[in-house]
């Protein structure tokens, strides 16, 4: 059940006295140090709550509903009774109406701050079904495989075993659908990979990486945390020169990532001088391929395979990548020949230092917001970053539309304001009443003599900050939650930042205090949602606002109202089990 913020917000006189029942009062005689203690923790409530504040208007939703729990927390769970002391009771009011109001905007207007829909990891279904089902090694394949790498020609080695027969044989039935969506898509950026990767010094047909984990999908996500095209985790990507904000999310980004991967595997091939290895290290992360190597003596992946030194996933790994090069590079052989690769991803870019709504952006441009969207998938929210250069990619041929649009746009407000293409029957007045913005602010902007206004004309709106124009937003997790085993060196934060959540949501689902976490422990992660179905959501409840949700309900009634909402989809969900999840960490 979703709980609306007024409701959340309005139950908090309720908590207030609640939470007096269990702290003991003041002592009476201590009145003087009382009052001080109590300056000093209005003022602390009173820091968080501006905090709060700030982070909002610059659009960290997430971080502003931290600080006004920590301004409520300070008040509701201080030994004080907040009814007894006239400026206790002010500020306690101050936050609760300040805060809800911001929540309320915060649902009523589009702002941007709606996470990015992810993707399941192709990699984690291929491995899913080769632990679960063995797929038998069939003559005929592997005599027709024998005689293909025979006139196969690669930059890597393609070296034809049972395991790989036996997914040459997956990838013929099962996995097939996979595999087909994944050369479709490959023809978006095939070209920009083997440039990057030629670049680079690596084997082009490393390209067969990205096609196992992601089918070139750069919004893929594992149940791990590991994302993008080559399922980087944070810490690996953070190594490599990937940034991740709140705003974007450099994993996603195809190219910068390509490069970062043929780093990554550079630096790995350097350290175990076999691309097999390299690529298993890639997999499983270098220390386990280290003890293996060390264990045995031997630096030869098959070796390792064949004594079975290795984790199973990443036996099944190197396999399937090989597989995958086999069959792609022998299309008529497989019934691949008919596939037609998606066109390459082509835009024009612009670099800008400003943050702009991307709304806006497509307002410019007159193509949907989909399009940028799909452009520019390194972007967590509709909105670029503040006071960070981002290349903004948009539709070829609309850079110069883009900028002189733009330009009519004072800098500060482009997250805010908008442009409007007049339809028939629309009025200044209609336009008025849908954007909220009083029709001598619109004839203003644009420099109208009049309120008449010609067909299909393209007006500025000034948008006040705070109000934008009917959207939802908020924080709201899947219903379902991902299961990860915790491993020695993983906190609470690691974890949360691995799969973008609050740390404090992954104590509050976890039942957890403070940062530790003890390997092995298996801890419940529930992934933020994007735009539809509420009915599998999860609302982001720490035992803070479950509180408040019980608190000031006969307020709420005589002051609230019934806020309309509109659907929300959830990001999709991982294939990946618990055992690939623990592989996926160590990347």
């Amino acid at each position: 059940m979703i709980i609306s913020p007024l409701r959340w917000f309005s139950s908090c006189v309720l908590a207030a006295v609640l939470t007096q029942l269990a702290w003991p009062q003041a002592p009476a005689d201590a009145s003087a140090n009382q009052a001080d203690r109590i300056a000093a923790l209005i003022d602390q409530a009173e820091k968080e709550f501006q905090a709060g504040q700030t982070n909002y208007q610059t659009g960290h939703l997430v971080a502003a509903r931290l600080n006004f729990d920590n301004a409520f927390n300070l008040l509701l769970e201080s030994p004080y009774d907040i009814h007894s002391d006239e400026r206790l009771q002010r500020e306690f009011d101050r936050i609760v109406n300040g805060a809800s109001g911001l929540e309320l905007a915060a649902l009523e207007q589009g702002d941007g701050f709606t996470q990015q829909k992810s993707e399941p990891a192709p990699i984690d279904q291929a491995t899913d079904e080769a632990n679960e089902v063995t797929f038998p090694v069939d003559p005929n394949v592997k005599a027709q495989a024998e005689a293909e790498i025979r006139s196969t020609h690669s930059d890597l080695p393609l070296m034809l075993t049972d395991p790989v027969v036996s997914f040459l044989n997956y990838f013929s039935k099962n996995g097939k659908g996979v595999l087909e969506r994944g050369l479709i898509r490959s023809g978006r950026y095939e070209p920009m990979i083997r440039r990057v990767l030629k670049e680079e010094g690596v084997p082009q047909d490393l390209i067969y990486l990205a096609q196992a984990e992601s089918g070139f999908h750069e919004l893929a996500l594992s149940r791990a945390g590991a994302r993008g095209m080559w399922q980087f985790i944070s810490s690996r990507a953070t190594g490599y020169g990937l940034a991740r904000n709140w705003w974007l999310d450099e994993r996603l980004d195809p190219e910068k990532s390509t490069r970062a991967a043929a780093h990554h595997l550079h630096d790995l091939y350097n350290q175990f001088g076999d691309w097999y290895l390299a690529m298993a290290a890639y997999n499983s992360g270098p220390g386990n391929v280290q003890q293996a190597v060390r264990r045995t003596g031997y630096a030869d992946f098959w070796e390792l395979y064949n004594r079975n030194v290795l984790p199973r996933e990443t036996k099944n790994y190197v396999p399937i990548i090989v597989a995958v090069a086999i069959m792609a590079k022998n299309k008529a052989q497989y019934g691949l020949d008919g596939i037609v690769p998606d066109p390459p991803a082509v835009f024009d870019t612009v670099k800008i230092m400003y943050p702009v709504d991307l709304r806006l952006v497509a307002e410019c441009v007159d193509a949907p917001v989909a399009t940028l969207q799909d452009l520019n998938p390194s972007l967590l929210r509709t909105t670029t970053p503040k006071d960070t250069e981002f290349d903004l990619h948009l539709p070829v041929g609309s850079k110069d539309r883009y900028q002189t649009a733009i330009a009519a746009i004072p800098e500060d407000v482009r997250v805010w304001w908008r442009y409007h293409r007049m339809t028939p029957g629309e009025t200044l007045a209609s336009l008025s009443h849908s954007y909220r913005t009083p029709v001598a602010s619109i004839v203003e902007a644009n420099g109208l003599a009049s309120d008449e206004v010609e067909p299909d004309a393209k007006l500025i709106i000034p948008i006040a900050e705070g109000r934008v124009v009917a959207g939802e937003t908020g924080d709201l997790y899947s219903k379902h939650a991902v299961r990860y085993r915790t491993r020695r060196g993983d906190t609470v934060a690691s974890v949360a930042q691995n799969f973008g959540v609050p740390a404090d949501k992954v104590r509050s689902w976890n039942h957890l205090r403070g940062n530790t976490l003890h390997a092995g422990r298996t801890v419940r992660i529930y992934l933020p949602l994007v735009a539809g179905r509420e009915s599998e959501a999860w609302t982001s409840g720490s035992n803070s606002k479950q509180r408040r949700r019980h608190a000031q309900a006969d307020k709420a009634k005589a002051k609230t109202k019934p806020v309309a909402k509109n659907p929300r989809t959830t990001s999709a969900p991982s294939l990946a089990s618990e055992h690939d999840t623990s592989q996926a960490q160590a990347r």
